[in-house]
Order: C-alpha cells, then sequence, then structure tokens
C-alpha cells in the first residue's frame, strides 16, 4: 500500500483546509518544494499535490511550483486542480508528473476523461470528492446530486488509472479515514481506489496496511503530519 504525503497549495505555499473550507485555512512555513524535498529524503518516493488556487479559478495557477517539485529525481507525484484539458495534462506530463488527477471536468464531462485515459494510458487518476455519499465539484464549492456509487458505473469502459476518494466531512478533521464507505465503494470497482481524508495517527495508516484491503492501492496523509500528530519519520519507517 502507498502512502501519499500530501501538500495542497494555495497562494505559493502549504496550507491545509477544514473540511474543504476555503475560510478554514491553515497556513505552513516550509514552501511546497522544502516540503516535497523532506519527504523525499525521508524515502517517500509517492506524493499527492493538489493546485487548490487551480480548482477554485478552473485554471492551473501553480504550475511552476508544481514543475519545480517534479524535478526532484526519482520521485513520483500525481497532481490535481484545475485541470481542464488534454494540453495541460500533457504539460503536467511533460514536467514528469507521474499521475494526472481529474476531477470536476471528468465528472461533468465523461467523453473527456475517456479521451484524456486514452490518450495517455495509464496516466489518469480521478478525484471523486464525496460529501454524505454525493459528489462536490470546483475546489468542492458545487456540490451536485450525483451518487458517487452511481457514477462509479459510468467508468466501466475507461482506463482509469486510480481513483482518489475524499470523505470531505472527514478531510482535515483528524478524526480517522471514512473507512466504511470507502470500502463499500471500492467493493463495485475494479479501479484501485486511494483513501483521502481524516487520517489522524500513523495507527490508522498501520491498521490500513495490516489489513491489506482487497483493491485500496494507498492512503492519503496530510493535516496530522502538518500539525504534528504523526511523526514524520516514524512514517516513513513503515513505508
Amino acid at each position: 500500500m502507498i502512502i501519499f504525503p500530501a501538500i495542497d497549495i494555495k497562494g505559493g505555499k502549504c496550507v491545509r483546509l477544514l473540511k474543504g473550507d476555503f475560510n478554514k485555512v491553515t497556513k505552513y512555513k516550509k514552501s511546497p518544494l522544502d516540503q516535497a524535498t523532506e519527504f523525499f529524503h525521508l524515502g517517500f518516493q509517492n506524493i499527492h499535490i493538489v493546485d487548490l488556487d487551480g480548482a477554485l479559478e478552473e485554471n492551473p495557477i501553480n504550475e511552476n511550483i508544481i514543475k519545480e517539485i517534479s524535478k526532484i529525481n526519482k520521485i513520483k507525484i500525481q497532481v490535481g486542480g484545475g485541470v481542464r484539458s488534454l494540453d495541460y495534462i500533457k504539460k503536467l506530463l511533460d514536467f514528469g508528473v507521474d499521475k494526472v488527477i481529474v476531477g470536476t471536468a471528468a465528472i461533468e464531462n465523461i467523453k473527456f476523461l475517456k479521451t484524456a485515459c486514452d490518450k495517455f494510458n495509464n496516466k489518469i487518476a480521478l478525484s471523486i470528492d464525496v460529501r454524505n455519499g454525493y459528489i462536490a465539484l470546483s475546489g468542492w464549492e458545487k456540490q451536485t446530486d450525483i451518487l458517487a456509487i452511481n457514477f462509479i458505473k459510468k467508468l466501466e469502459h475507461t482506463n482509469v488509472s486510480r481513483i482518489i476518494y475524499t470523505d470531505i466531512n472527514k478531510d482535515g478533521t483528524k478524526t480517522g479515514p471514512n473507512l466504511k464507505e470507502t470500502l463499500n465503494f471500492s467493493n463495485i470497482t475494479k479501479i484501485p481506489i486511494v483513501i483521502s481524508g481524516g487520517v489522524s495517527s500513523i495507527n490508522d495508516v498501520i491498521s490500513i496496511k495490516k489489513k491489506n484491503f482487497q483493491n485500496i492501492e494507498g492512503i492519503i496523509v496530510g493535516k496530522a503530519i502538518y500539525d504534528g500528530n504523526i511523526n514524520i519519520k516514524e512514517l516513513s519507517k513503515i513505508i
């Protein structure tokens, strides 16, 4: 199971949100590049990056920062936030990004998702962000009436490489991930699932890793690292 330390970028800084609320932002001292470098030197080869400005503006904003992070030798980063075109996907992949995360554009236009998956084989990850089971879009600002478990049925003939399943009500709360809903979701698709939202302690990660759930490819860890609830050096020992 892959452990993805997370870097959310807003205003050029590392930040974390509480339940996706842009009015509840915590800023951290280290730059995104310095934070990514630290993660890599500790042994993390996979990093999850979100351009929050891009998600809000529906256009890439922090691509220069992402480009610099992607230069770290042998690092694998998955990047999302504001990805709305095939051209930008290609630009990110040309930077050396491992996987590009699409969300709003893919859910609003399934044809775009299928085209992207066909054009960029095994390079497209899908972000499904849910609030009480229903998908939210545009940096979680736009709530839909689309049930995630219904939308997943549309993906049978797409080559999505992985799904990042985020429980918005858990994100940034450090109250533990919503395993029940995530596992229910993972059981109705063959696409590998990455757990996101709510990790509170290293025990959350160890417990999930030991259980070796079928179809769970990884887990994203964010705020608990930045706030010191998880010792990043200890976490690196269980990669």
